[in-house]
């Protein structure tokens, strides 16, 4: 009989986990929405270094903004990056926008991106600053949703959730099916059990005053998660952190599966430093090792396969109802078929990040120390 009913004990963790975001979700995309009171002025900084997918495309976005008044500050550490002509480019093509252009070589600690935004601070003229990665393409409407919670005082930092709409193949398909699958679902989690003390670098808007209290961009430049580091800082602070539910969109390359999978254990080695209890603890969240031990111990007898089922029967139904109703990239039903895949590499780099400590960013080495910083593996 305990042999009968151990598949389904094994698989309880992460099915519970699968029905838990479920619900979370719901609640979160049904709530009341905030309407914007006030619109006040804002400066998007873009720290930039090389080329991404369509970057003309992407930086051009922020351009068509439905907003009265916004500044765009571009940042970069040399002259001869790739990237510079493309930001000349839309300089020209958008002369009504407020826009320039910082070339800054200075460096302040090993997190090169945060030392751009050290160098282009100095010329926001606005209280709220944004933080958009280079590879963010945003709608018109994105500056009003992502500043509609600064009239209330106690809001110090805006982050925005991304999704990606467009997928080239099944590598990229993997890759954009962990915003869905995973990122999406484990963030409604964590904003309904533990409130939102974290942001996610995507598109992040923070308030001046609250910049400066944690110690401006510099506060960040010695870790590799400043996204993470940012969010946490401004919480602690004693600002409240807001959730926008409006999706900017992560526009990918068309990548090998090995540059995927060198990206994701990146991301994995610096949660794993960043909030290492939590990150450890998901392990029992993980359904394809849940579905596999349940298969194995029960030498895949009908209980093991009846386990098997129904939690991937689940983890599929939630995955699509998140997709079509609460992400809206209609990444399923097509790429569900490769849903355990994802599953199996999403375990791997969860593993993986256990046994190492460097990480590969921009075309440096970085040896990861605790609590997240980082140095420069020469």
């Amino acid at each position: 009989m305990v042999f009968a009913i151990l598949p389904f004990i094994i698989i309880a963790p992460p099915l519970v986990y699968v029905l838990l975001s479920l619900w979370c979700g719901w609640s979160y995309f049904d709530r009341k929405k905030e309407v914007a009171k006030t619109l006040p002025p804002v400066t998007i900084l873009k720290p930039v270094k090389g080329m991404d997918a369509e970057s003309f495309a992407n930086f051009a976005s922020f351009c068509t903004q439905d907003y009265p008044c916004f500044q765009m500050v571009f940042a970069v550490a040399s002259a001869s990056d790739p990237v510079v002509p493309v930001v000349k480019r839309l300089m020209s093509e958008f002369p009504a926008i407020d826009m320039e252009l910082v070339v800054d070589e200075r460096i302040y600690g090993p997190n090169y991106k945060v030392c751009n935004l050290i160098n282009a601070f100095p010329r926001a003229k606005h209280d709220i600053i944004i933080v958009c990665d280079s590879d963010i393409r945003v709608g018109k409407n994105y500056l009003k949703e992502a500043c509609s919670s600064f009239s209330d005082p106690q809001v110090g930092l805006v982050t925005s959730l991304y999704r990606t709409t467009g997928v080239m193949g099944a590598a990229s398909a993997i890759e954009a099916m962990g915003f869905t699958s995973e990122m999406v679902p484990n963030v409604m989690v964590a904003l309904r059990l533990e409130g939102l003390s974290f942001a996610l670098g995507a598109s992040m808007a923070v308030r001046r005053e609250a910049l400066e209290k944690i110690g401006g961009f510099r506060a960040l430049v010695d870790y590799l998660a400043d996204d993470y580091q940012l969010g946490n800082k401004v919480h602690r602070a004693g600002y409240r952190l807001v959730l926008s539910d409006y999706y900017v969109e992560s526009i990918l390359h068309c990548e090998s599966l090995k540059n995927i999978l060198s990206r994701q254990l990146r991301w994995a080695r610096t949660m794993r430093v960043s909030r290492p209890g939590g990150y450890f603890a998901s392990g029992i969240t993980q359904p394809f090792p849940a579905a596999l031990i349940a298969l194995c111990l029960s030498g895949f007898s009908a209980a093991g396969l009846a386990a098997a089922a129904i939690l991937y029967g689940c983890r599929s139904l939630v995955a699509l109802i998140y997709s079509r109703s609460f992400v809206g990239d209609r990444i399923f039903p097509r790429w569900l078929w490769l849903l355990p895949l994802r599953d199996l590499f999403a375990f791997s780099t969860w593993a993986l990040s256990f046994l190492g400590n460097r990480v590969s960013w921009r075309g440096h080495i970085f040896r990861l120390l605790p609590g997240g910083r980082i140095e420069e593996d020469r």
